[in-house]
């Protein structure tokens, strides 16, 4: 963390070329918001409190996204240009030392790049104001031109309406990023006067009103022009969302995790995986999974917001979500745990077997076509093939006990509340309804009749 730098990131558009009635910064990619993935790669550098973002479009919704991340908030009530944004941000971003600007449609920008910044502003000569992050382009239609100084340095920043045919050949174009000085910013941006055109007020005049003081504007001329990709349609943001998951498998794989056929897998950014763990094609890692290590996570499975221990298998095109496997766990294929499950040490959950708000002990096994909802499950219990709990009785749900070592035969029905006692048997085919105590079996079945000659007399 550095305490002299701050940020803003300027996040209050609506973005009307995303079509959608939804603030652009919210969209995602790489299974974050857009802004999200610019606070978290500002917080890096910058301690949370001294992020400012500018909201405006949908800013409650804006705020509880980011509220967790420690920033603070500037409400743009009135969308007036990016200038006007950074403006309304006096008295409530820091005062004085460095500050990075930033924009909330920017996912791919990196904490590195933002460091390489801060440091090249650092480095600067005498007189430097700002430091700006510019790259080229074989093809800057769109972009506003950089006009260089006899120095080197940022003269002006000239947009692709106002270019001359001389300065529309200038393939370097400015990305909007800055680091300036906050106290020459805070001094000297309310000088920017409104466009003639639009009445706004741009940031990028910032750089002519700097030259007016005798100030410079130097630029950190970046490689890789991915980094500084503006989201502004449905194209761009799925172009942004494959980047990232490239750069997640490309991470993870250097890190130790097998990914086979990796361009075939989504996996998000918050995910960490284990080293050694084998994840196959199609899989989906999405939302705060964690897995640990010598995993196997089967193809076409779905795993959202789980946490896995160490040695645990997913077979193919599972589904887990919200959900606790401990180690040697193994499930698979075709089990759905649809939320908020535990299922300890060593248990086996089958092809075809569903669970929800479940806890399954150690050793447990439900192998095939069955049903545990809301159910707490011992150690060592056999559920067959077949079994529901039918934890609903139309109005409320309620749940089933099973004591360690039970044996639930196949096709069993648990009517829950129901309580089955540590080593109790229930016959296959049987509906439960009362308590079954230790020991005993459990048979709630009718009698079997064979009528002699009905197939002769129905024929």
């Amino acid at each position: 963390m550095t305490q002299d730098v701050s940020a803003i990131i300027l996040a209050a558009g609506l973005g009307t070329r995303m079509k959608s009635r939804k603030a652009k910064v919210l969209h995602e990619a790489g299974g974050m918001a857009l802004v999200e993935h610019v606070l978290r790669a500002a917080s890096e550098l910058v301690p949370g409190e001294r992020v400012t973002v500018v909201v405006g479009h949908q800013a409650d919704a804006v705020e509880e996204r980011l509220r967790p991340l420690g920033c603070r908030f500037a409400e743009q009530k009135q969308q007036n240009g990016t200038g006007h944004a950074v403006a309304i941000c006096k008295g409530i971003a820091p005062a004085e030392g460095l500050l990075l600007l930033l924009y909330g449609d920017c996912p791919l920008l990196r904490k590195a790049t933002l460091n390489r910044l801060v440091e090249t502003h650092r480095a600067a000569p005498a007189g430097t104001a700002a430091t700006l992050i510019t790259v080229e382009l074989p093809d800057p239609t769109g972009y506003g031109r950089i006009i260089r100084g006899p120095e080197g340095e940022v003269a002006a920043i000239v947009e692709q309406k106002a270019a001359n045919s001389v300065q529309a050949e200038i393939r370097e174009i400015n990305s909007g990023i800055y680091c300036v000085d906050a106290k020459l910013l805070w001094q000297y941006i309310g000088e920017i006067t409104p466009n003639p055109a639009s009445g706004e007020i741009y940031l990028t005049d910032l750089v002519e009103v700097f030259a007016h003081h005798g100030l410079q504007t130097r630029a950190l001329v970046l490689e890789d022009a991915s980094e500084i990709l503006g989201i502004n349609n449905r194209v761009e943001l799925a172009t942004a969302d494959r980047i990232l998951r490239e750069r997640k498998a490309k991470q993870l794989m250097l890190d130790g995790v097998t990914i086979l056929q990796p361009e075939t897998v989504a996996i998000d950014m918050a995910v960490t995986i284990g080293i050694d763990t084998i994840v196959e094609p199609f899989a989906q890692i999405r939302g705060n999974t964690h897995i640990g290590e010598n995993c196997r996570i089967g193809a076409g499975s779905i795993l959202r917001d789980a946490v896995l221990g160490n040695q645990v298998s997913v077979g193919e095109y599972c589904i887990v979500g919200t959900s606790t496997l401990e180690d040697e766990v193994s499930i698979g294929p075709f089990s759905r745990l649809r939320q908020e499950n535990h299922i300890e040490a060593g248990a086996h959950i089958g092809n075809f077997v569903e669970l929800k708000k479940t806890r399954l002990g150690r050793r447990s096994k439900a192998m095939h076509l069955a049903y545990l909802g809301d159910a707490d499950i011992g150690t060592g219990v056999n559920i067959g093939a077949g079994t529901i709990t039918c934890n609903y009785d139309g109005k409320l749900k309620h749940r089933t006990h099973i004591g360690d070592g039970s044996f639930v035969g196949s096709n069993s029905t648990l009517v829950a509340p129901l309580e089955l006692e540590p080593g109790c048997y229930i016959a296959a085919g049987s509906v439960i309804t009362k308590r079954v105590k230790q020991g005993e079996l459990g048979v709630g079945r009718s009698r079997q009749t064979n009528v002699e000659g009905w197939v002769a007399r129905k024929a």
